[in-house]
């Protein structure tokens, strides 16, 4: 508190008078709480934690950044990626909120956002391409023999399908020239479950091709037809243009950009 010995005392004092309530025993050798104070104390404490937390997490520090994504790009893409981050970037301590929910710079706090759109996104915000919006359909490996990919279309038109909220089947079954199956199959809320159910066998999904690319190599799903439909939007890096004094911002930046371009 940058004040004296006694000051606090006085302090301490004036805080017990205008509660009506001993907070400390007086000894000869110091303080000791008596069970009020102790009681007022953790419940003091605790306040004043969740408002250090809350001055954290909006005051800019060189080994901190906050970064927002979707669960879907956090869960499939930057999460196992993050390895190779901290093998690089030991130092810093990347912090990602996870929402579909737009995130404010200024009143959340975040130093970068990744989201789909098309710029621009405002004079204020720098914008980085990270990954187009390629869209393909994708299934579990077929554990019958007889079943090879790419399927025909009618074994694509048969297959059953799994929706997410963008509605993407209609579009895609049109690129193919396949008459729309109406919608049936499995809904889903997020793109992330939809993959998770074409893991386990659940039918075939559609998603960025970046968002199944690793579980295509390790197996865990085929692209069941070689056409790709392009989406209307693509996944941008954005930050403030004034991030450049925050050189582990940039740091970030750097490594999110040359990641997606090499995986």
């Amino acid at each position: 508190l940058g004040v004296t010995q006694a000051a606090v005392a006085q302090q301490v004092r004036g805080l017990e008078a205008q509660l009506g309530v001993s907070l400390f025993e007086r000894h000869s050798k110091g303080l000791q709480f008596t069970a009020a104070g102790r009681s007022y104390h953790t419940q003091v404490q605790s306040a004043f934690n969740a408002l250090r937390e809350a001055t954290d997490t909006l005051r800019p520090e060189d080994a901190k950044v906050l970064i927002s994504v979707t669960p879907t790009f956090a869960s499939k893409w930057l999460i196992p990626s993050l390895p190779d981050f901290t093998t690089t970037h030991p130092n810093i301590d990347l912090r990602i909120v996870a929402t579909e929910r737009v995130s404010s710079f200024h009143s959340d706090g975040i130093d970068l956002a990744v989201r789909q759109g098309n710029p621009p996104f405002g004079a204020a915000i720098e914008a980085h391409l990270l990954f187009r919006q390629d869209i393909v359909a994708v299934a579990a490996p077929s554990p019958w023999e007889h079943e090879t990919y790419p399927l025909s279309r009618d074994a694509l038109h048969d297959m059953r399908k799994i929706h997410d909220t963008h509605r993407l089947w209609p579009r895609f079954l049109d690129l193919l020239s396949i008459e729309d199956c109406g919608g049936r199959g499995l809904q889903l809320s997020q793109t992330a479950l939809s993959i998770d159910a074409a893991i386990a066998g659940q039918g075939a999904a559609l998603a960025s091709r970046f968002l199944v690319q690793k579980d295509i190599e390790a197996g865990n799903l085929v692209q069941v037809v070689p056409e790709v439909l392009r989406g209307e939007g693509d996944f941008y890096l954005l930050l403030r243009r004034d991030a450049g004094n925050r050189p582990a911002v940039i740091s970030v930046v750097d490594w999110l950009l040359q990641f997606a371009e090499t995986n």
